[in-house]
């Protein structure tokens, strides 16, 4: 397992053009490098990090595209995520912090809130999170095909648990969103009940079971490409949030 994620960080350095690590020749600045930087950073906002990378596995792609399959008949449908920072999101975020958390928000500074980035997206393709979800409207389900990058190594070999508790609490939070908008985990526990191999496939599924009032209650599990290993189970509690109150 080691090795194979040995391989893929060596095939990722060879796309970059790096050569036994070292480092490309620094340029000096002109018009025409900062041109092109911008092109790219233009395109890196608009990238669906959600589509297939050359860091993906065999398993990753071979679960992308048999979930593609069913999208085919509308059962399923590819929840997109796009790496770029809107100015008007920024803005919006802003006036439902103070107005939601008024307390909370005295903590927040607005410079601070425009450099942020998704906890997620921070890693360079294959040393990461890789990650893409498909939700289902008439089960209410969201699944998430989860490859753990070699950043991510807790016990030597395996992955962080927080690495695996961060991915089940986007996922569960997803199926909590697309049921009912806006909400924040409330609580989430979590059974570890065996280590993640470094660099394995593992999908994780949750289910919204039933909602009270504002509360959402959703289950989750995280399994081996072929369901025969459990790996975590996680219950979890949502609350919907309403912009228009202060409490």
């Amino acid at each position: 397992m080691l090795r194979s994620c040995a391989a893929r960080l060596h095939a990722l350095g060879a796309l970059r053009g790096l050569r036994g690590g070292a480092r490309p020749p620094a340029r000096s600045p002109g018009p025409a490098r900062v041109s092109r930087r911008s092109l790219f950073l233009e395109a890196d906002f608009h990238k669906d990090s959600s589509l297939p990378k050359p860091s993906w596995s065999k398993d990753m792609r071979l679960l992308f595209d048999q979930f593609m399959k069913k999208c085919e008949d509308g059962s399923w449908t590819r929840l997109p995520f796009y790496n770029y920072k809107s100015i008007q999101n920024v803005h919006d975020s802003i006036v439902f912090i103070h107005g939601r958390l008024p307390t909370t928000a005295k903590l927040v500074d607005k410079e601070q809130l425009s450099q942020a980035q998704i906890f997620t997206e921070t890693f360079k393709d294959g040393l990461g999170f890789e990650y893409v979800m498909f939700y289902n409207d008439v089960e209410k389900r969201t699944v998430c095909l989860f490859q753990g990058g070699p950043h991510l190594q807790g016990m030597p070999g395996f992955l962080h648990g927080g690495a695996v508790a961060t991915m089940i609490d986007a996922t569960v939070g997803m199926s909590a969103m697309k049921a009912e908008g806006l909400v924040m985990t409330a609580n989430l526990n979590i059974n570890f009940k065996r280590p993640v191999p470094l660099c394995s496939v593992v999908v994780i599924n949750s289910q919204l079971d039933k909602t009270e009032g504002r509360k959402l209650f959703i289950s989750c599990d995280v399994r081996s490409v072929d369901e025969t290993t459990l790996y975590s189970e996680a219950t979890s509690l949502f609350i919907k949030l309403d912009p228009k109150k202060n409490s």
